[in-house]
């Protein structure tokens, strides 16, 4: 059972040392409590303490690994209901599902193809994490082993036959792969599977009752790497179940406490609804049926708004970046670091064939109106930006465009760089290109 605060609080040096970052070591104890906090944090805590802390300082949904030799998709680790109470930490991974009847041949080149697909996003590239292999009557050993032929990815296996899920595991030597397909009719068997291969499990039930009598089971038998898929009729009854499962880890029900996987499937577009339903709530592996850049693309991108820290905006690297090879001629436009900001400037100005400097001052990962508002883009912060950078030295006309929601700085910043000429530009970016061509 988890601890209280108060009996966590017992277990604490009780300094109040601040280190931790809270006023006080109950405050800590609290937070310690409530999944808010990591034991980590504190400097002085006892080993003893540690060991009898474990439970409550453990995260309520265990992290599961799969890795390979082309990198690791993490699942697990959440810590809140809705990302606005803190954050969610690993985002689901993204998996194409292929089949063995498809062919080992079939299997490569497609595979190979899908694994060559990127998307840049905001300066990130994006891309599907890994593959899944169904045994549905081919010859599954071949199939695995030409998946990983096509893709050095992290793989889910899923099939029912434990003899045929183990040749296929045999191909995967070294890797920390994913089994899928144990029930009440074969998890002894395939806990046996997966524990033989360092892989982690996947169980499946008719209801949450039946999985948590599973998980627990598998884990007496010596395996804690442990995935659920839901079994539900409809998005919304898998909704619903998937919103429980959360809920009751969250409130350390251990037995639920493990990442969700779902199997997105459907014709219409009925998939990719499915899909974006199980990022958003709550599962740790998607697996799609088929692969469309169509498809995929939006994906990428919902993940990545919503497993991106609210705290912590994405930002682009301060400094002075060339659009379309800038003469000394070309004329300096400022904006901040956000990355949402940046590009789209960059992407406006560059889509013209326009030359221009582009200063990026450090405003905290903030908008333009946004860090304005709040004091980090200033005509000062403007100021230290042109005169920390060499860009001074490679312009023979000094003049900077400022963004138009911030035009009152126009005034500070002309007596802050005297020997600079002040343009106020467009609000949007989109306006940008016209701008540029009459104004400058």
């Amino acid at each position: 059972m988890a601890l209280t605060g108060i009996q966590i609080y017992k277990l604490l040096p009780q300094t109040n040392c601040k280190e931790c970052s809270y006023p006080t070591c109950l405050a800590f104890a609290m937070k310690l409590a409530a999944k808010q906090a990591e034991l980590s944090a504190c400097p002085y805590v006892t080993e003893e303490a540690k060991k009898q802390l474990a439970e409550s300082s453990a995260p309520p949904i265990r992290l599961v690994t799969l890795k390979s030799a082309g990198g690791e998709v993490k699942a697990g680790n959440e810590t809140v209901l809705f990302r606005h109470e803190k954050t969610f930490y690993n985002k689901p991974g993204l998996f194409i599902k292929v089949k063995a009847s498809e062919g080992a041949a079939a299997i490569q080149a497609r595979v190979a193809e899908i694994d060559a697909f990127k998307v840049g996003y905001v300066g990130i590239d994006l891309s599907v994490d890994g593959f899944a292999v169904e045994a549905d009557g081919g010859d599954f050993a071949a199939a695995v082993k030409a998946v990983r032929a096509g893709t050095k990815r992290p793989l889910i296996l899923v099939g029912k036959d434990v003899a045929v899920l183990d040749a296929g595991l045999a191909a995967l030597a070294g890797e920390a792969p994913m089994v899928h397909g144990a029930d009440a009719s074969n998890w002894e068997a395939m806990t046996d599977l997966a524990k033989k291969h360092a892989a982690s499990l996947v169980i499946t039930g008719d209801n949450l009752e039946t999985i948590a009598d599973l998980t627990e089971k598998v884990k007496a038998r010596g395996l804690e790497d442990i995935a659920i898929d839901l079994k539900a009729a409809g998005m919304g009854a898998h909704l619903g179940l998937s919103t429980q499962v959360r809920r009751l880890a969250l409130k350390n029900f251990r037995s639920l406490g493990h990442p969700l996987v779902a199997f997105a499937s459907g014709s219409g577009g009925r998939d990719a609804v499915y899909a974006a339903h199980a990022i958003a709530k709550y599962a740790g592996f998607v697996v799609l049926d088929r692969f469309a850049p169509e498809l995929l693309y939006p994906l990428l991108v919902l993940r990545q708004n919503i497993y991106t820290d609210p705290q912590k905006p994405i930002q682009v690297q301060p400094g002075i970046y060339e659009i379309n090879h800038p003469k000394a001629e070309s004329p300096v436009l400022v904006t901040t670091n956000f990355s949402i900001t940046y590009f789209s400037v960059a992407n406006e100005v560059e889509g013209s064939g326009l030359p221009a400097w582009l200063l990026v001052c450090d405003a905290e990962g903030m908008s333009v109106l946004t860090a304005w508002a709040a004091g980090k883009f200033d005509a000062e912060r403007i100021a230290k930006s042109v005169k920390g950078s060499d860009i001074a030295g490679k312009v023979a006309k000094k003049r900077l465009v400022l963004p138009g929601h911030v035009a009152v700085l126009s005034g500070e910043l002309e007596a802050e760089l005297p020997d600079w000429e002040i343009r106020v530009g467009p609000r949007e970016a989109v306006d940008l290109p016209a701008f540029m061509k009459q104004a400058l």
